[in-house]
């Protein structure tokens, strides 16, 4: 499904023409050797242009159509018509001239055997280059002498003969064009497009995932006897043919190309399409999943709205969005050379936006900052933020995005993660309150019942364990009107064995607070006595011995609420 996937982007993507036809794919190149028609270097062409990278101005190598690159491990193996200076020139930084050598004998090798039967003065140019260049000296070539040092850094060459790129030659392309199709081996159905091909044996490399090597990881990939069975080697053992083995690689690598419309989730590389290849629906989601900063014209409530829209199976007709349409979302993480899929989703648009807003719905809590809380604001609040590190946990991340996508439910993960960093920190943030909230709305708990699990406060509810969050609030509410400018609160001593033993702490804190309701003022301290006598009143004269994982999330809301109430407006109190 994810080959077949990436291979119907590929075409979408040809038929725009925003990828190159199979055997030809976009290189990064910072020079061009310029080429008389003699074979004679005459001059070095950059091939860069300026980048504004925060306050710096840097060069960047263009992007050229070429030849399709080869797959290199350790061996020599020349692409055709373009490579680094070891190929091209015979000569690098790496202090090994016999390989440079070897890799510039192997490239002059590949070109001839494709044009010595191409009879144009380009052909001939590049010919007599490899013929007469001479790698010992290339150092003291006056053509190179403003460019060595940059091109001895590695970036990629190509040739120019009379003012016109090389692979511009028609004849040069058909040449290639035969080559390319000219591979040795017995055909096999296809197990992507379903047609008969050859088979690729090893799959070109995906570049651009965050962790993975940067020369590119492998999707598809077998190396080991342990993978392989019936005696085929490599990838042969999953038969995917050469056109559709290119085709998926170039969609995923277009994809990665475009830092605005990948992101991160934990360890997580994560990119999105839509079927056609219309960006509009990248750019959408990237505002409604990943929190990407939204366009000037834009508030929150525009995206609110837009995706209210969607989520009701009504088109966007503004953004040109429709909630037919196919989607695709696709989480890359890296393992050594390989990588490893996250997870996977594919559904209309549609059905995704009502998940993303049910969850959206879910989360909404008091004293939020966000309407709309993207996905790494959530995932942050499981991370303790003094750490190094302070990436999620990958495999819990994964989950909750896809939970998240699919409309299941939340991992338990995401709560135990939670419930850690309130241990850890006894501070209940708005986005940890929001987590409790939404997990146990998606998946009930009689312990976590539905009428605590509000915006904000249920002052009718009369659930034990939240009850006594509320009475916790106000126990550290009294505590610092009695003493201003505390420091640390009840909560910072007693907050974790309050919620997981009420019966051994309360008493505790029920003669802390008499102590502190002494030194209020008269009519302060009357008010207190008459909200705590109230919440007393809900569950009698003893407190429970021990409250369960859930009846701590009912206690942790509880206390969360009674907080944000005591900071609520006088007049938003009434209502």
């Amino acid at each position: 499904m994810i080959l077949q996937a990436l291979t119907q982007l590929f075409e979408d993507l040809v038929r725009q023409d925003k990828l190159s036809a199979p055997g030809w794919s976009k290189a990064k190149i910072s020079y061009a050797l310029c080429l008389d028609e003699t074979g004679v270097l005459t001059y070095v062409m950059p091939t860069q242009h300026e980048e504004q990278v925060g306050k710096k101005t840097l060069l960047r190598p263009n992007l050229i159509t070429l030849p399709s690159p080869v797959t290199r491990t350790v061996g020599i193996l020349p692409n055709f018509l373009w490579d680094n200076s070891s190929y091209l020139l015979g000569a690098d930084a790496k202090g090994k001239p016999e390989r440079s050598r070897s890799c510039f004998d192997a490239c002059a090798a590949l070109h001839h055997a494709l044009l010595d039967n191409v009879d144009t003065p380009t052909a001939k140019a590049i010919l007599r280059f490899f013929d007469t260049w001479q790698p010992e000296a290339a150092a003291e070539h006056p053509a190179l002498a403003d460019c060595w040092q940059d091109i001895m850094e590695g970036g990629n060459l190509t040739f120019q003969v009379g003012g016109a790129f090389a692979q511009e030659d028609p004849a040069i392309r058909a040449a290639w064009a035969a080559h390319y199709a000219d591979v040795q081996g017995s055909p096999a159905q296809c197990l992507v497009t379903g047609k008969w091909d050859i088979p690729e044996s090893v799959h070109p490399a995906i570049k651009g995932i965050a962790g993975a090597q940067p020369s590119g990881a492998a999707l598809v990939s077998f190396n080991a006897p342990a993978f392989c069975s019936y005696g085929k080697k490599q990838s042969l053992n999953a038969p995917v043919g050469k056109y559709a083995a290119f085709a998926y690689t170039a969609a995923l690598n277009y994809l990665l190309a475009d830092r605005e419309n990948v992101h991160r989730i934990g360890d997580t590389t994560v990119v999105c399409w839509a079927e056609g290849a219309e960006p509009q629906y990248d750019a959408f989601a990237g505002l409604s999943l990943f929190g990407n900063s939204l366009p000037e014209d834009w508030t929150e409530n525009d995206l609110y709205d837009a995706m209210n829209k969607l989520a009701q199976g009504l088109p966007c007709e503004e953004l040109k969005l429709h909630p037919n349409r196919s989607f695709y979302i696709l989480g890359l993480s890296p393992n050594a050379a390989r990588l490893s899929v996250r997870f996977f989703y594919r559904d209309s648009f549609g059905n995704l936006i009502r998940n993303v807003n049910c969850h959206y719905q879910r989360l909404e809590i008091a004293g939020s900052r966000y309407k709309i809380m993207p996905l790494w604001a959530l995932l942050r609040e499981t991370v303790n933020l003094n750490t190094t590190d302070k990436s999620p946990a990958p495999v819990m991340a994964g989950a909750t995005a896809r939970a998240i996508f699919t409309g299941a439910p939340y991992p338990a993960s995401l709560l135990e993660a939670t419930m850690l960093r309130i241990r850890a920190e006894r501070d209940i943030t708005p986005g940890r309150a929001a987590i409790l909230k939404a997990y146990y709305l998606k998946k009930p708990h009689k312990e976590c019942p539905e009428e605590v699990l509000t915006v904000s406060l249920n002052k009718n509810s009369t659930n034990i364990p939240y009850t006594l969050g509320r009475l916790f609030a106000v126990y550290e509410e009294v505590q610092e009107l009695a003493n201003h400018g505390i420091n640390a609160t009840i909560r910072d001593k007693y907050f974790n064995s309050a919620a997981a033993t009420p019966a051994v702490i309360f008493p505790i804190l029920d003669n802390l607070c008499q102590k502190h309701l002494r030194k209020l003022d008269i009519g302060m301290r009357i008010s207190k006595e008459n909200q705590i006598g109230n919440l007393k009143d809900v569950f009698g004269e003893s407190y429970p011995i021990r409250l369960s994982l859930p009846e701590q999330g009912s206690f942790n809301l509880g206390y969360y609420h009674q907080k944000q109430y005591r900071y609520t407006k006088k007049e938003d109190k009434k209502l």
